[in-house]
């Protein structure tokens, strides 16, 4: 795969701090493109954002909460602000909430899954496209997951949060198709990722000892057997963005 210029590219990755979104910001850097990393956690953006620029790239970090409407505009006008448009809005931020059977799910953690997982979906893409559909130019990716498309036990909030993200997805692709904008989702399975740390031990009820175990049967029920890693899912990523980001041939 040549390797694409993308020096005059403007790209918001939220989640940018960690997992997918971390490999995503590092693969848009050097393909040349210009990066804001939005995350909640300030270590871990100013972190990746200090790799960047060590590595001759440009990106800056803003702490963001994007269960907070006020953080996502922002985010947003910030981005404009310094560079005057968004050619890319990588929308990943997300958080698996608890492991629990739906009756004994507390409603305060299934609001603040949704707020985070889909509710900042629907907020992002409302205050980027305004820019996008000026310059009828851009190209959306949201992160949502197999457990959009499949039942998933004890993660109702986040089963049903991945469900809207797909359902999302599909309704602003299609009112924005007439302005030459794309809008894609991505649906990983288990990835090596802190959130997938997280599911182990919650399915193993905080038990070290059978974390392992729950290891073993998610990746028993992936088709090859492994989680995959962070890059894979970023090439996939990569395989959305305009023409000018990526030459398969």
């Amino acid at each position: 795969m040549n390797q694409p210029d993308n020096s005059n590219k403007i790209a918001i990755v939220t989640g940018g701090g960690d997992g997918i979104g971390r490999a995503v910001c590092l693969q848009l850097a050097i393909s040349g493109a210009k990066i804001v990393i939005v995350d909640i956690n300030e270590k871990k953006g100013i972190e990746i954002e200090g790799l960047i620029k060590e590595k001759g790239g440009e990106a800056f970090f803003i702490k963001s909460d994007v269960s907070e409407e006020k953080d996502i505009k922002y985010y947003v006008e910030s981005t404009i602000g310094k560079y005057n448009k968004i050619d890319i809005f990588i929308n990943n931020a997300g958080w698996e909430g608890v492991v629990s059977p739906l009756v004994d799910y507390p409603v305060e953690i299934f609001d603040k899954v949704m707020n985070i997982n889909a509710r900042s979906i629907f907020l992002g893409m409302k205050y980027v496209l305004p820019h996008m559909i000026r310059r009828k130019s851009g190209v959306i990716v949201n992160t949502a997951s197999v457990a959009g498309l499949r039942a998933t036990s004890n993660l109702i909030a986040y089963g049903a949060s991945k469900h809207a993200v797909i359902g999302m997805t599909k309704t602003a692709g299609m009112e924005v198709a007439p302005y030459g904008i794309r809008v894609n989702a991505v649906c990983p399975g288990a990835v090596q990722t802190s959130m997938m740390r997280s599911l182990e031990m919650g399915f193993a009820n905080g038990n070290d000892e059978e974390v392992h175990l729950k290891r073993e049967v998610f990746e028993k029920a992936t088709p090859d057997g492994r989680y995959a890693e962070p890059q894979e899912i970023a090439n996939l990523i990569f395989f959305f963005l305009p023409s000018s980001l990526h030459n398969i041939y």
